[in-house]
Formats: C-alpha cells, sequence, structure tokens
C-alpha cells in the first residue's frame, strides 16, 4: 500500500492555506484560488514558482521563499494533525492484516518527520519524502521508488492519493490508483477508481483494484 500524506491521510491542505497565504501578504499581494489549486501535490520548488509568478514577481529567490514556507509550516504542523475521513481506519486494517505500506509525499523530510508522530512510524515500512527523490510528482520516480523500498512490484501497489498531480504519478508509475478528492475535484480518469472519502474503503475494494488492474493490462 502507498499512502500520499497531505489531503489524504491528514487534513494539512489547510495549515498549507495558511502558510502560503501569509507569504503572499508578506510580499505585499495576495494569492490567487487558481495558483492555490495549482499549487495542491506539486514539488516546493514548483510551489515557490507557482507564488512568485502569480504575484507577478517571478525575480524572487524560491529558495528564500521555501525556507519561510518550510519555518512556518513546521510551526503549523507541530500544533496538531487532524486524519482526513476514514484514513485512521483504513492504515489501521492495512497494517493489522502485515500488507507492507509506504508514505509518499511531496513534503520534505523534516515535515515529514513532525507528521509521523500523528501518523505512527511504525504504521510505515517505508518513507520516500518529496526532497528525497530527483523527479517530484507528477513524475513516477516518487512511487516507483516507494515500491522498491517495500520490494513489492509496482504492478502489486494500490496508491491512494487525492490531487491531479499525485493521481499522475500514481498512474504513471503503474500502481492501481484509488483517488479520494480532497481540495481540488479530479477528473474521471480511466483506470482510476474514485471515491468520495475514505470512510467505508477497505481491503476488499483494495483486493478488487489489484485484480481490476491485472485484468486490464493483461
Amino acid at each position: 500500500m502507498l499512502f500520499d500524506m497531505d489531503g489524504t491521510l491528514v487534513d494539512s491542505e489547510k495549515l498549507w492555506d495558511v502558510a502560503l497565504e501569509e507569504l503572499a501578504r508578506e510580499y505585499g499581494g495576495e494569492l490567487s484560488a487558481a495558483a492555490r489549486r495549482s499549487i495542491i501535490g506539486t514539488s516546493m520548488a514548483e510551489s515557490m514558482r507557482i507564488l512568485h509568478d502569480d504575484l507577478r514577481q517571478p525575480e524572487r529567490d524560491p529558495q528564500l521563499s521555501a525556507e519561510w514556507i518550510n519555518a512556518r509550516i513546521l510551526e503549523l504542523f507541530r500544533s496538531g494533525l487532524r486524519w482526513r475521513p476514514g484514513a485512521f481506519a483504513l492504515l489501521g486494517a492495512v497494517r493489522a492484516a502485515g500488507i507492507p505500506t509506504a508514505l509518499v509525499t511531496s513534503s520534505g523530510r523534516a515535515l515529514v518527520e513532525i507528521a509521523l508522530d500523528t501518523l505512527g512510524r511504525d504504521n510505515f515500512d517505508a518513507v520516500v519524502a518529496g526532497d528525497e527523490v530527483v523527479a517530484a510528482k507528477p513524475h513516477p520516480e516518487p512511487y516507483l521508488t516507494a515500491a522498491r523500498l517495500l520490494g513489492v512490484p509496482i504492478e502489486r501497489c494500490v496508491a491512494i492519493e487525492d490531487s491531479p498531480t499525485g493521481v499522475a504519478s500514481a498512474l504513471a508509475s503503474g500502481a492501481a490508483v484509488l483517488a479520494v478528492p480532497a481540495e481540488v475535484a479530479l477528473a474521471r480518469t480511466a483506470g482510476v477508481h474514485q471515491v468520495e472519502s475514505l470512510t467505508g474503503v477497505d481491503l476488499a475494494l483494495l483486493t478488487a483494484l489489484l485484480t481490476d488492474r491485472a485484468a486490464a493490462t493483461g
């Protein structure tokens, strides 16, 4: 099992909203709703590019902006993270069944370490953070890396994602994909099973996704 973090397991996108809006005001502007939607699921470098372009300040240093955001998000993460509906129960069921499990996120390792205090470090056999891969989502590398670390063929993995960027990454990797929209609506995509929330998702459904994927690929 391959779980995305922000917006999938924990309701952290709202914390990113706070940090991004604060930085935009610091720069004398306001982040547009369209730009905010585009940022969801992207790497930090891409997020800062979108922010700067949206504020019409492309000359700003993305590294300095990233450092500001990281420092603020660390503060917000420490104040506590809330589970997304159904996520705690599903992760518990997966672990109780002894299924190899990885966390695959665009967030950096420093943020992930804080989030793991909520998620439970023992719930994951591997963790792939956004600053630990060469190519971030939507490239398939994060999910391929996670499958390799678990020692499981990617074709035998189910990836759970909430954003268009994450879904594209998981789909390109060859995993079966379960999409659960959070902050951004997802278009219906061939090969992607979509649910309104993780409430009610169980091991039978995850098994069926793998069976359907195998049948579709022959």
